[in-house]
């Protein structure tokens, strides 16, 4: 079976100020962490790294540098929606499965990868989850609605496996085109696609605040 994996870099970093995915952490690009444990998995035919247009060049570069490995630079899409579109639209035509993972979570791990790939065995695709800790309020406009049951809730993380022919078959028959997905989990599940939860960790948080980056810090010093 072949297995292609898609890193999404693509991001415009609006609420953290900067594209964060670039920016060293602790003497690397923030992107680097995934791609060394990506790389280090040996289960991919391809890793494809969905970047801005205007930095595809010297990623280019960069990772002929760092990694002198085969990696493949595709340019994203306004939403990150479009750009996962865009990095499955990219891979081997002979890829049975995608793995989508965030650059902006440095903390992967090999196990979870590999969990996730497992989870796919039985469904249609897998998606890597924590439980909440918090109670979960539901408000539109901060008046709480109702209380969600947490024992029923799980946060959604990456990585994210789907079988890519039935995932290219939910982009092309997505009946709400005009909503932007946060993941490609929300858009199977529409088309009632099976999808199984895989625990995630606590550790495998996303940088998208200051806080978020001085944690990130902390656990690399």
């Amino acid at each position: 079976m072949k297995i292609s994996a898609i890193i999404t870099a693509a991001g415009l970093g609006n609420r953290f100020g900067e594209k964060k995915q670039f920016k060293s952490l602790c003497g690397q690009s923030l992107y680097h962490y995934s791609l060394w444990v990506f790389l280090d998995v040996k289960i991919f035919d391809e890793i494809i790294l969905v970047v801005p247009e205007e930095n595809k060049d010297f990623i280019k570069q960069d990772i002929k540098t760092v990694f002198d490995e085969s990696i493949k630079v595709v340019v994203g899409g306004d939403t990150r929606q479009d750009s996962v579109r865009g990095g499955v639209q990219a891979s081997n035509s002979h890829s049975e499965l995608v793995v989508i993972h965030d650059a902006a979570r440095p903390f992967v791990t090999k196990k979870l990868i590999n969990a996730s790939i497992m989870g796919c065995e039985n469904a249609d695709g897998s998606i890597v989850a924590i439980p909440p800790v918090d109670t979960i309020k539901y408000s539109k406009s901060f008046i709480i609605e109702s209380t969600i049951d947490r024992k029923h809730a799980w946060l959604a993380q990456t990585p994210q496996t789907f079988k890519k022919k039935q995932l290219l078959n939910a982009y092309k028959n997505n009946t709400s085109k005009f909503l932007s997905f946060t993941d490609e989990s929300s858009i199977m599940e529409e088309m009632g696609y099976k999808i199984s939860i895989v625990q995630g960790s606590d550790r495998n948080f996303k940088i998208t605040t200051n806080d978020d980056w001085d944690r990130a810090e902390a656990i690399l010093k």
